[in-house]
């Protein structure tokens, strides 16, 4: 029944009535349902704008994901087996919804359009006819979501048994990542060493595949592990080990991002994993191996390092500092970034972050600096020799 017909009936009603107290009670309902009317309208129209922007923006990805470059953190575009099985049943499970959807919108259409009422109907009390039940149609509404559900269901047990019962073939690299806030340790326990915030891993080739199993730990809250081109999403949980695993096709860097709020800086807490050729990750592997060197000519800001007490947080391999609170400097100036991602490894701004990290990352559990500019200069000049 339209707004328009049922006002113009009410108004017929009303001149018909002789009663003031009836005339005003149905102005009342006449307006209550003026109000009722540009409500749905407007509700309409957001949801179809929703609509629209949705189906636009997934448009936009899987045009950009086919024809232009590839951006870094593109779903639509996986480079690893657990990401491909994801990719597949996204879009397996996207064209079952949106076929559903189609149908039942245009059956709602018709129907709106089919059994609205006419503006000729002048008989207010007429009634369209009354079906009482279709044995057809209920046992099809009810058999075909049924099997729908079941189909959705088999589907994605599919794909998390492939994910999460993958077998460990010879090669296999293992690693164990531990999210803190803000920031990524990464232990290469089979290789002797500890690295941070930039996760390297060797690339698989269909002849020599060598997928990488990670092992994911958290020291303090709840992180999760995400890296849109490589795999899903994957919590770290104080006290509950996870794990998860990628095979990545390609060299090149994928990046991610915690995807669990863990505090004031969880958005500059990013992942940076390096899909490097065989022969790259074996030097890299080989070079992070290897123990600081000790340059005299930075002595003086070597010593700063052990008497400002940074040893307490910080480890540099081959010298007394062993702390486990913060990442490990042995090799930082052989990362590309700082902080966790959001900041580039320059002198200036390594000199920077030292006198006061709340500069790039406030809220940062590292303290500001006490130091002069003489001290400071000095430590900088240290830790840019440990590459």
């Amino acid at each position: 029944m339209s707004g328009g017909t049922t006002i113009h009936s009410l108004q017929d009603a009303r001149e018909r009535s002789g009663s003031p107290g009836h005339g005003q009670r149905e102005a009342s309902l006449v307006s209550y349902i003026r109000v009722h009317n540009c409500v749905l309208r407007s509700l309409w129209r957001k949801t179809v704008q929703v609509s629209a922007s949705v189906l636009c923006a997934c448009f936009v990805a899987l045009a950009n994901s086919v024809d232009g470059p590839i951006s870094p953190t593109n779903i639509f575009a996986p480079d690893s087996t657990p990401a491909h099985s994801i990719h597949r049943l996204s879009l397996f499970v996207l064209e079952v919804t949106g076929t559903i959807f189609m149908i039942v919108f245009s059956l709602l259409l018709y129907a709106v359009i089919k059994f609205r009422r006419k503006r000729r109907d002048d008989d207010a009390d007429s009634e369209p006819p009354q079906i009482y039940g279709s044995n057809q149609i209920e046992l099809a509404w009810t058999v075909v979501p049924v099997i729908t559900v079941l189909v959705l269901f088999l589907s994605a047990a599919q794909v998390i048994h492939r994910v999460q019962d993958a077998p460990r073939p010879k090669g296999t690299i293992e690693i164990t990542a531990v999210g803190h806030q803000y920031w990524w340790e990464y232990r290469y326990t089979q290789f002797g060493f500890v690295t941070s915030n930039e996760l390297h891993v060797p690339v698989s080739e269909p002849q020599y595949p060598t997928p990488t199993f990670i092992a994911l730990l958290s020291a303090d809250v709840d992180h999760s592990f995400w890296v849109p081109r490589l795999a899903g999403k994957t919590d770290l949980i104080p006290n509950h080990p996870n794990w998860m695993w990628i095979d990545p096709q390609n060299p090149g860097l994928y990046l991610g991002q915690c995807a669990q709020f863990c505090g004031t800086q969880h958005a500059k807490m990013l992942l940076r994993v390096y899909v490097d050729s065989r022969a790259d990750f074996d030097r890299w592997v080989h070079q992070q191996q290897q123990s600081a060197v000790s340059e005299p000519s930075v002595a003086e800001g070597g010593a700063l390092f052990t008497d400002k007490g940074c040893f307490a947080c910080h480890a540099i391999a081959g010298t007394g500092a062993a702390g486990q609170l913060g990442p490990d400097l042995t090799h930082i100036m052989s990362r590309d970034t700082l902080a966790a991602g959001p900041v580039s490894n320059t002198p200036e701004n390594l000199r920077r972050w030292i006198r006061d990290p709340s500069v790039f990352k406030p809220g940062s559990l590292m303290p500001a600096q006490d130091l002069t500019d003489k001290e400071l200069d000095q430590i900088t000049a240290y830790l840019l020799t440990l590459r």
